[in-house]
């Protein structure tokens, strides 16, 4: 079954970027000239994702405006062939595709806010592409993953090998080789001591899920009492059932929840930018020279 659906999590409160994200949410802050959330969204699109629900919270409806048509705007810029350019990219952006929005009113972790989209996504599989997470790639990371989904009709979570310290921050994975960038996943384990580390490949960012984890995802809140649900959980329950893979996928990914991950996307983005790329390296070439 092709996948045509997707959730953007948008909910958490981006302490990691404070103060900046007092009063903007970390999911607008800018690479360069667009907000972190519209690389998400256009990197969804790109992937034939046709339905977008990204899940927010009480203070970031500038989401949601982001993503609407900006009349006044759009009037000002209207009729004057200097601001056609910038015309066009305005509307595109609300035009990515159908985008709808879900507030979490309660912040009960990852698994809770996407046991909140249950009644949008129905009967589907579903990508999520969680919302600290700016993946650049020729080939769209989601693309990768809907195809290794449709292809083996299991859960596909998207992977890349990060440092011992890393990965004690993220998760670790038992994996063992299926096809090309393709592995099987066995069992998934969340901030693992030094010990229980399974393998140095840690889901960051991307994942497309059968409809069946709804029912996990259930099972799990049920048991929960206190502190975060995790979407590991149940993605570890489609593991140990062999129900999931593990792609290395091709991309690099910025951690926009992270004060030095944001000026990397900003730097590295800058220097293949279109209209200030080559001005930018010329600078950092000077810049360099102080150091």
């Amino acid at each position: 079954m092709k996948v045509k659906k997707a959730i953007i999590p948008a909910a958490g409160l981006g302490t990691r970027v404070l103060p900046a994200s007092k009063a903007v949410p970390k999911e607008m802050l800018n690479i360069v000239d667009k907000p972190a959330i519209q690389y998400i969204v256009e990197e969804a699109a790109a992937a034939g994702i046709e339905d977008i629900l990204i899940i927010t919270n009480r203070g970031k409806g500038i989401i949601e405006d982001h993503f609407d048509y900006a009349f006044e705007l759009e009037a000002a810029l209207t009729g004057r062939p200097d601001k056609a350019k910038i015309l066009k990219q305005v509307k595109d952006v609300a035009e990515l595709a159908n985008i709808y929005f879900l507030r979490q009113k309660v912040t009960k972790g990852l698994g809770h806010a996407i046991l909140c989209a249950k009644s949008f996504i129905g009967n589907e599989p579903f990508a999520v592409l969680y919302g600290d997470d700016v993946i650049i790639s020729e080939d769209p990371v989601t693309a990768q993953l809907c195809r290794t989904y449709e292809e083996f009709g299991k859960g596909v979570v998207g992977v890349k090998e990060v440092t011992r310290e890393q990965v004690k921050l993220y998760c670790t994975l038992d994996v063992s080789p299926l096809k090309g960038r393709a592995m099987n996943c066995h069992s998934i384990l969340e901030k693992p001591t030094e010990e229980q580390i399974m393998s140095l490949y840690a889901i960051l960012g991307r994942v497309v899920l059968p409809p069946e984890t709804f029912a996990l995802l259930e099972e799990g809140f049920a048991k929960c009492t206190v502190g975060e649900f995790y979407l590991t959980d149940a993605m570890s329950d489609l593991a140990k059932a062999g129900n999931l893979i593990a792609y290395d996928f091709d991309g690099t990914r910025y951690d926009m929840g992270n004060k030095l991950g944001i000026m990397q996307a900003n730097c590295e983005v800058a220097l293949k930018h279109p209209e200030i790329g080559e001005s930018f390296k010329a600078y950092i070439k000077e810049l360099a020279k102080t150091l």
